[in-house]
Parts: structure tokens; C-alpha cells; sequence
């Protein structure tokens, strides 16, 4: 009889050790899964930011050229007005031109007339 309790008492010691090495093992194992998602979500996460980073800089970048873009048009739009100061100051010129032409015909008018008031002078 009491061998078969002895018995039965390791019996009992080896279910015993079996399940707690059982329970050891799931939780290693959890443990193990636990520690892979925590190590993929931080993965993911500097995942995420990255592309937040580089869309930021893409940002930056698209933002950059439009202002490029706008000074360039700016600079257009001082060459235009200086265009069109060269081409008012080319117009003055061309009247201040004929205004002198006018005052040269004048003058060479009234010579002629003197000269013809001075020649009937000196014939009469």
C-alpha cells in the first residue's frame, strides 16, 4: 500500500512540475509576443513619423518654389515697367526731337522773310 501511495505522491510531483513548466513556457511565450508587438509598434510609429518628416519636407520644398516662382514673376513685372519707362522717355525724346525740328523750320522761316524784308529794303 504504501508503495502506491509513494507512487501516486510522485505522480502528483511530476503533474505538478509539468504543469508549471506548461505555465512557464506560455508565459515565456507571451512574454516573447508581447515584446514582438511593442517591438512593431514602434516600428510603426517611426514609420509614421518618417513620413510625416518627409512630407513636411516636401512641404518646405513645394513652399520654397512657390516663393521662388514669385519673385521670379516679380522681376518680370519690374522689367516690364522698365520697358515701359524706356519707352515713355524714347517718346519724349522723339517729341522734344520735334519740337526742335518746328523751331528750326521756324527760324529758317523768319531768316527767309528777313532776308527778303532786308532785300526789299536795300532794293527799294
Amino acid at each position: 500500500m504504501k508503495e502506491e501511495e509513494g507512487g501516486e505522491e510522485e505522480g502528483g510531483e511530476e503533474e505538478r512540475r509539468r504543469e508549471e513548466e506548461e505555465e512557464e513556457e506560455e508565459e515565456e511565450e507571451e512574454e516573447e509576443e508581447e515584446e514582438e508587438e511593442e517591438e512593431e509598434e514602434e516600428e510603426e510609429e517611426e514609420e509614421e513619423e518618417e513620413e510625416e518628416e518627409e512630407e513636411e519636407e516636401e512641404e518646405e520644398e513645394e513652399e520654397k518654389e512657390k516663393e521662388k516662382e514669385k519673385e521670379k514673376e516679380k522681376e518680370k513685372e519690374k522689367e516690364k515697367e522698365k520697358e515701359k519707362e524706356k519707352e515713355k522717355e524714347k517718346e519724349k525724346e522723339k517729341e522734344k526731337e520735334k519740337e526742335k525740328e518746328k523751331e528750326k523750320e521756324k527760324n529758317q522761316q523768319q531768316k527767309k522773310e528777313s532776308s527778303c524784308l532786308l532785300k526789299g529794303d536795300i532794293e527799294g
